[in-house]
């Protein structure tokens, strides 16, 4: 497969789904039980409504285009960062045999999936309309193979709290995790934002996006153009499991996202907009997210032509080794000791 083509998986994957017939229409999102206003319709999810600095930052040894934000690193509106796997400044993550690594280092992880299933959980006692989120836990229980279960002592988990917009981290990133709710973000946000924990990135954001869709860079906000970003541009990871796009993924950009002038900024291949929807995971979604916890075997776990994150480093899988793109290209890299050391 083409290295521009190659699909991705950790930190966790993004899946995609077909096309389906049961289209919901744009801004029918599920609404609050104390009838409260939904706040991202047209726009998607956003960690907050203002803009932060925009800055190229490192993330897991590869630099990405983040906004920055009350010492927060948010990437594509909602996704939040992990403090320990960014810098601002080129890091040593890789070592040579004779090199003694530095204990001043990440603790990265070595997978984004929650084990066995299984999703640890508390609420923040302050936050308002907490029936939104047993709401979308009860959908996610409902519809797929993922169990929540309320936190008592458990090192790993995700906790619910009020915030001045909807994000949240990408899959396990260890300890405690926080999905952040605003006064407005409605059932149907809340289940977007599981998706984030549960590992799922955007959808529009795929490597193959250009061929279901046209982004028109031209309608979009300055400060958020980076947010159309592929994974492919950014050499991040994502999977697709599916053939195609699939408009009906909780996770879709509206085709009106981050507009500058109220135009489209998504439109299909002829030119049309596209409804999209925060009410439901989409079948799509549904099978991506049964097909991403299903792995058995190590050599199902890391296939090889796909990118992963482990251990604080993005490192791609070919011929059941691992290689990382260095200042001298690619080198096979190996991992010991808790630490990355080039293998020649």
């Amino acid at each position: 497969m083409k290295y521009r083509n190659i699909l991705y998986i950790l930190p966790l994957l993004t899946f995609f789904g077909a096309c389906t017939t049961d289209s919901v229409e744009e801004g029918n999102n599920l609404t609050n039980s104390t009838e409260e206003s939904v706040i991202f319709q047209d726009d998607p999810e956003q960690a907050n409504l203002e803009t932060g600095t925009v800055a190229d930052v490192y993330y897991a040894g590869m630099k990405v285009p983040v906004e920055l934000y009350n010492d927060t690193y948010i990437y594509q509106g909602d996704i939040l960062l992990p403090e320990n796997l960014v810098s601002e400044t080129p890091q040593k993550l890789v070592y040579e045999k004779w090199e003694t690594p530095s204990t001043d280092k990440s603790v990265g992880r070595t997978s984004a999936r929650w084990p066995n299933n299984t999703v640890f959980y508390a609420i923040d006692p302050s936050l308002s309309n907490k029936d939104r989120v047993y709401d979308a836990i009860e959908h996610w229980v409902e519809n797929t193979n993922i169990q929540f279960v309320q936190r008592t002592t458990q090192t790993n988990y995700i906790y619910f709290v009020g915030g001045d917009g909807c994000s949240s981290y990408v899959g396990m990133k260890g300890g405690k995790q926080e999905i952040t709710l605003a006064g407005g973000c409605s059932t149907g946000n809340t289940i977007h934002e599981i998706g984030h924990a549960i590992g799922l990135w955007h959808e529009q954001s795929r490597a193959d996006r250009d061929r279901y869709i046209t982004i028109l860079f031209d309608n979009i906000e300055p400060d958020k153009v980076h947010n159309f970003d592929t994974y492919a541009d950014q050499f991040m990871d994502g999977a697709e499991y599916t053939a195609v796009l699939d408009f009906n993924s909780i996770m879709m950009y509206s085709s009106y996202a981050f507009s500058k002038n109220g135009q489209p900024t998504i439109v299909n291949k002829d030119g049309s907009t596209y409804n999209t929807q925060r009410d439901r995971l989409s079948p799509g979604d549904i099978f991506g997210i049964d097909t991403m916890y299903s792995y058995k075997t190590y050599e199902e776990l890391y296939s090889n032509g796909r990118y992963y994150t482990l251990n604080g480093l993005m490192v791609y899988r070919m011929h059941d080794r691992w290689y990382y793109y260095s200042s001298s290209g690619w080198r096979e890299v190996v991992y010991t000791n808790e630490a990355w050391f080039f293998a020649d």
